[in-house]
Parts: structure tokens; sequence; C-alpha cells
């Protein structure tokens, strides 16, 4: 269990002022200009040895990311952009970072953005977060007022400036390239890599792409130190990480608390349990919906971490729990994703925006039974030909559900599938594979 002391996000339920006054009551923007001062190298190998992971769902090391951007400066000005997109569904945890501790967001981009030699930042923020962008854009200009950001920001001889830019609400403008396709005012459509951003990225320029909650957390893990951070969790699973925590649970919530927490333990200690008791617990998706399900009996033991989801085939995502009991109809609620899916899919890769519909429609004759049971291995062979093979991660976001559906719950789909022969008196099939 979390320590009150090592928390990082002390304001993340709104109970104190998130202004200017009360972050800097709660230790933000304490020693910031000390911090510059150590210099970009210092500032990147400390967040390398805090072992931090980006925490917008790839899990790529932050620190080895930051050293990506150029050393020296070729002409081009240098950008941080930060993910502020959040549309996984089930996942709200940068949405209470932006309207309850802001200042850390802001504090984070200044730290982030002088250690990899930008003066400029932007914060893409997803547009239906209205009431979050005005207490950002509060506590922006609030920072500059004070001088903490904006000309010789802090005292330290740094130039930085920091705008917020609200997108207009779509899934996919939280891929990186498609968010920065976004932020140039053009569609938002995912780039061939490479080149990657940080060596052509917005309007061209060296560019890194960080998640909300990555960059909020810098400024503590700098100010108390790497070996700090990399004491909580697991090795290679260093830090804390926000938990979002929805569904079939007693008390819905956000929570912070260090990564390989069980995941039992996550749910009971601070969702109250699942609706019935733990023995009325069908599946959970512990990642957002974009990760495969995983049944009761791995949710009994498994850690909520990077590796220990890898290992049993699914993945921690955005940290977003989205608990089902046994009353959900588990194949009507992957339907219901796979819906979600084809609608967001951009259109661009063939292998999505074919393949997005034809497993919705497919998964909508599942949910009713009106199929063969040949086709349950049918669908398992598209989403293995839709995953991997397109410019973003958003068709193996569409496969994945479907391939933890079928590999836990095949018996469940057969059973309908037979249900629905049995009530129609076994007539030949009237629904192909290539139909509708």
């Amino acid at each position: 269990m979390l320590h009150d002391r090592d928390r990082i996000f002390t304001n993340l339920y709104g109970a104190h002022d998130w202004r200017l006054a009360g972050a800097r009551a709660r230790g933000d923007w304490d020693g910031t200009a000390a911090i510059l001062a150590r210099g970009r190298e210092a500032i990147i190998e400390d967040m390398k040895a805090s072992g931090l992971r980006g925490r917008g769902g790839a899990g790529f090391p932050t620190g080895m990311k930051w050293s990506f951007m150029p050393k020296q400066s070729d002409g081009r000005p240098a950008y941080l952009v930060i993910n502020a997109d959040e549309s996984e569904p089930g996942t709200c945890k940068d949405r209470d970072i932006m309207r309850h501790d802001p200042h850390k967001l802001v504090e984070g981009a200044l730290i982030a953005s002088f250690a990899m030699g930008a003066h400029a930042s932007y914060i893409y923020i997803r547009g239906e977060f209205y009431n979050e962008h005005l207490n950002l854009q509060a506590a922006i200009d609030e920072a500059y007022e004070a001088g903490l950001i904006g000309r010789n920001a802090c005292g330290s001889g740094w130039d930085f400036d920091l705008y917020l830019h609200r997108g207009a609400g779509a899934y996919i403008c939280g891929e990186e390239t498609a968010l920065l396709e976004s932020l140039e005012g053009k569609k938002g459509m995912p780039r061939m890599k490479p080149p990657f951003p940080a060596a052509v990225g917005l309007y061209g320029c060296p560019t890194t792409v960080n998640n909300v909650e990555s960059i909020a957390v810098a400024p503590t893990i700098l100010r108390r130190g790497p070996a700090w951070f990399s004491a909580l969790g697991r090795p290679k699973n260093a830090g804390t990480k926000i938990f979002c925590i929805s569904g079939h649970v007693n008390k819905p919530c956000n929570v912070e608390e260090e990564l390989g927490i069980p995941l039992r333990e996550l749910i009971e200690r601070y969702a109250g349990g699942v609706r019935g008791g733990w023995d009325n617990l069908l599946a959970v998706i512990p990642g957002g919906s974009s990760v495969p399900l995983l049944p009761k009996d791995i949710c009994d033991t498994v850690l909520m971490d990077f590796d220990s989801l890898r290992d049993v085939k699914s993945g921690l995502g955005t940290a977003a729990v989205i608990v089902m009991d046994k009353s959900t109809d588990v194949i009507r609620a992957i339907a219901r994703l796979a819906k979600f899916y084809k609608h967001e899919s951009c259109g661009q890769c063939t292998p999505c925006r074919e393949g997005t519909g034809w497993m919705m429609r497919v998964m909508n004759r599942m949910v009713e039974g009106r199929a063969e049971p040949e086709e349950i291995d049918v669908l398992e062979q598209v989403t293995r030909q839709v995953e991997g093979h397109t410019i973003c991660a958003l068709g193996d976001a569409a496969a994945w559900p479907i391939q933890g559906l079928i590999r836990h719950f095949r018996p469940v789909i057969e059973a309908r599938i037979a249900e629905y022969k049995r009530r129609a008196g076994d007539p030949r099939p009237t629904y192909p594979m290539a139909a509708e």
C-alpha cells in the first residue's frame, strides 16, 4: 500500500485549492530554478534512473524518449507536445490532473521542455474537456503572471511559452502523429514512421509527444530524487500510477498506487470491492478498452504493472480498470467496443478500414448467436490480419478485445450459437460470413 508521504498527486480529488497559491502550499514550483540549473543532460539522466515509463499506454521509458531529441540545434526550433486527448474508454486520470492539479502539468512542461531544448510546448486537450481546459488555462495564466513561465522562466534564463490547443474529440488524435497533424490544422490521420517525431515532428521540427501524467510527475521525481521513485513499485515497473476503476464496483474511483499492486487488492481496498462480492466477478479489462480482458481466475492473482499484465497476454495500457460482474453479457460488451473502434478508425489503412467494420458485423451476430461455430476461428484469424498491419495501433486496439474474448470465453460464444440454433430449429445459415 502506498504511503501518503509518497503520493505525487495530493489534490487528485479536488479537496484543496487548485490555483497557484494552493499548488505552492503543496510543494509545486519549489526550487524549479535549481532543477533547471542542473542542466539538460543531468535532468535526462535522472529521469532515466527513475525508471519512469510512459503513462499514456505504451510504457516506453520516458527519460530515453527525451534523450532522442537533438543535443545541438540545427536552426529548427524544438517542441514538446503534451497529449491530453484522453479518449481511451474507461480512462479519466488526466482529466482529474488538469482540473485539480494543473500546476503540476505546467511545471512539468517547463522542466521537460528545457531538458529537450524546447522553448515552446503545446498541450493538446480533448475538446469535450471544457471545464478542464478552463482550469488549465487559468493555471497557465497564473504561471505567466508570476514569472514562472515566459521570458526568463523562474529566473533561470530560459525562455518558455506554453500553449493550450483544444481538439475536436477524435479518438485517433490520441495517436502521436495524428495529434501532430491535427495540431497543424490538418485532418487527424497518422503518419508513416520513420521519420519519427524526434527528427521530424510538429511543423517539421524535432518534437517529443508525452502523456499528461508522464509530464506531471517529472517535477516531483526530480525534487525527491530518482532513487525515491525507483524504490516504489517493482523492478522495471517503477513508481506510482493513477488507476481508474469503473464498472461493477461499489465505489468507482481514481486512485494513485504503486505499480505492481495486486488487482484484487486494488479493487477491494479502493473501489469497495466487486458488486455482489469477489466471487461475482466475471472479468476485468485492466488497461482501458484496447487491451484484452482477463477472466476471474487470472484476476485473483495478477499484479497491476506493465510486465505482469503482458505475461498474461493483456496490458496495463492507461490503467483504466473496467470491472464486469456475472450479470454482464460479455459478448455484447466486446461487440460494443468493436463498434467504437469501427467508428473511430480514420480509414487510412485498408486492414483497419475494412477489418473493423467486418469484425463489428460478425460480433453483432455473435451477440445473438446468429453464426456458425467455425466463424469463431475465422473471426480470430481476421483479427490477426488486422493486428500489426496498420500505420498506427488502432488496428491492434480493435483486434485485441476480440482476441481476449475468444481466448477466455470461447465456450460462452459456442453456447450462444447452440442456443440460437436450438430455438430456431437449426435452420440453414441465413447469414453467411461475407454477408451484411
